[in-house]
């Protein structure tokens, strides 16, 4: 694909969207389970079945956008506004919702409704917004600097979200829930502020751009009836779970992310509750990983570039652990309250935690490519919505299993002083638990094989593919056969279309 000449303006701006992703989700991470408990009254239980509750919506919600996404471009408005940025366009407004879920002593159905209701608003963006790279252009090293970009950026508003409530709670007073409104409040213009950048400095991939293949697939789905719709929907996210590639990097990204989750849902208590020390000190410890967070970033968009995402991804997820189970060891060791050491191993748990956030985002920008060898359309919007659905459950599943195990150990809420077997669970939860979900995307890592050089064996066979309008085994050469067999994960004879992956394949495969 012809892409528009890109500048560091276009980079920036791109990434900037990401203080929505990753500013209000370490926000979120960090401090609202430690909010509802201690100045909303809820139990851990309570505070936790609200996650429960939005994941179930959201099973619901994040596929449907990224299916509409798919599919919007034929719609009057999606050729005035884009199918994709026109969510966006939408939903800059709407972020200000944020802010209603920070409000203190308010009832549970009230945190629940205004938890639910930034949650649908959360994904109506960032799905579409997760689709933007691919559309923009099909290079790999284009690709990795919008990745680098979006999560440098991410890393700064997730610096941002860790200092800000340490310095409110300083100002307002340790007991004073308007803290955390303010730091929504900040949270909620700079998105809106961010997200029009985003507007005006993106593109999506020119119509004339598509495959035949794409073009005759969006004809065919203006003639399917709301029931085909729907079918079509169920079989389509089924599918992406067919592509193996896809399989590997949701097993590194959940990997990664779940141990962040469980880790972030408890390192408030462990501060306070462990430590004995205020809610600013967790707040300067969070900075101090979310400085270090941005280095690795920076670090890693080289690093991926030449030595491929998965080793960097294991040299993260190494530092990361070893990080995790050094608070433990400090706690037992009786040096715990050496702050010298305690902002050390944050910094070290920053590098791991920078390169795992990057890695996955990273990857993600390429899986449509491998898609399109396979099925010979575009699906950026279904695997956003499944990439976004697998996010949020995931962080709402580990926070609600956090919630639940704390509440069996004995944790009261709204107490400074917890039973001592509180505590030890903390640490368990903290240091074990986090490398337990470590390991799993370290295994998971050593069969993932896209790099810059398979990636551009694939784009060559893939732009064949377009021009002739079908796969051509008689020219392809024995190495790139191998190399695009083992991204796609079928024979080179069954790719473009050649399979029953996705609803008008499975359709048109049933009829040969």
């Amino acid at each position: 694909m012809k892409t528009r000449k890109i500048g560091l303006v276009n980079y920036l701006a791109y990434g900037s969207g990401d203080f929505l992703g990753a500013g209000t989700t370490a926000l979120t991470a960090a401090w609202l389970l430690y909010f509802y408990t201690t100045f909303c009254r809820l139990s851990p239980i309570e505070a936790t079945f609200i996650f429960a509750t939005a994941r179930v919506l959201d099973a619901v919600v994040s596929p449907l956008i990224g299916f509409l996404t798919d599919n919007f471009g034929s719609t009057w408005l999606g050729k005035r506004f884009g199918r994709r940025k026109f969510f966006i366009l939408l939903g800059i407004p709407c972020v200000f919702s944020y802010s209603l879920m920070w409000i203190g002593d308010m009832s549970f159905w009230y945190y629940l409704l205004t938890y639910l209701l930034f949650d649908v608003i959360y994904t109506m963006i960032l799905v579409p917004y997760e689709t933007l790279v691919p559309e923009m252009t099909d290079d790999f090293k284009q690709k990795t600097k919008f990745s680098g970009a979006r999560i440098s950026l991410a890393q700064m508003s997730a610096i941002l979200a860790s200092f800000l409530p340490g310095i409110l709670l300083t100002h307002f007073g340790k007991d004073n829930a308007i803290s955390f409104f303010y730091a929504s409040l900040v949270f909620s213009v700079l998105c809106a502020l961010m997200l029009m950048l985003v507007w005006f400095c993106t593109w999506e991939r020119p119509r004339n751009a598509w495959s035949e293949a794409a073009l005759r697939a969006e004809e065919e789905k203006s003639q399917l009836s709301l029931s085909q719709n729907l079918h079509r929907l169920f079989i389509e996210l089924n599918s992406t779970l067919r592509v193996r590639i896809f399989r590997q990097h949701l097993g590194m990204y959940l990997g990664g992310y779940i141990a962040q989750d469980i880790f972030n849902a408890v390192f408030t208590y462990y501060v306070v509750f462990v430590l004995m020390q205020d809610a600013s000190m967790a707040s300067s410890l969070l900075g101090t990983m979310a400085v270090f967070q941005f280095i690795a970033v920076i670090a890693m968009v080289p690093l991926c570039i030449r030595f491929g995402p998965a080793p960097s991804y294991r040299i993260a997820v190494v530092l990361f652990g070893l990080s995790s189970l050094s608070y433990a060891v400090l706690y037992y060791a009786g040096l715990s309250d050496v702050y010298s050491l305690l902002l050390l191993v944050s910094a070290v748990a920053g590098l791991g935690r920078g390169g795992i956030n990057y890695v996955p985002w990273n990857t993600y920008t390429y899986i449509a490519d491998v898609d399109e060898v396979i099925t010979g359309r575009r699906r950026e919007g279904i695997f956003a919505g499944i990439m976004t659905l697998t996010r949020k459950a995931s962080q709402a599943g580990a926070v609600m299993l956090v919630g639940i195990i704390m509440q069996l150990s004995g944790f009261v809420s709204g107490q400074k002083n917890q039973p001592y077997e509180v505590g030890h669970t903390i640490l368990l939860i903290l240091s074990v638990g986090t490398i337990i979900v470590l390991v799993f995307g370290f295994m998971v890592s050593l069969f993932f094989k896209l790099n810059q050089k398979t990636h551009g064996v694939l784009r060559e066979e893939t732009l064949r593919m377009r021009e002739a309008g079908r796969v051509e085994p008689e020219k392809v050469t024995p190495q790139a056969r191998e190399t695009v067999e083992m991204l796609a994960g079928m024979p080179y004879e069954s790719l473009w279309g050649n399979n029953n992956i996705g609803y008008l394949n499975r359709n048109n495969h049933s009829k040969l």
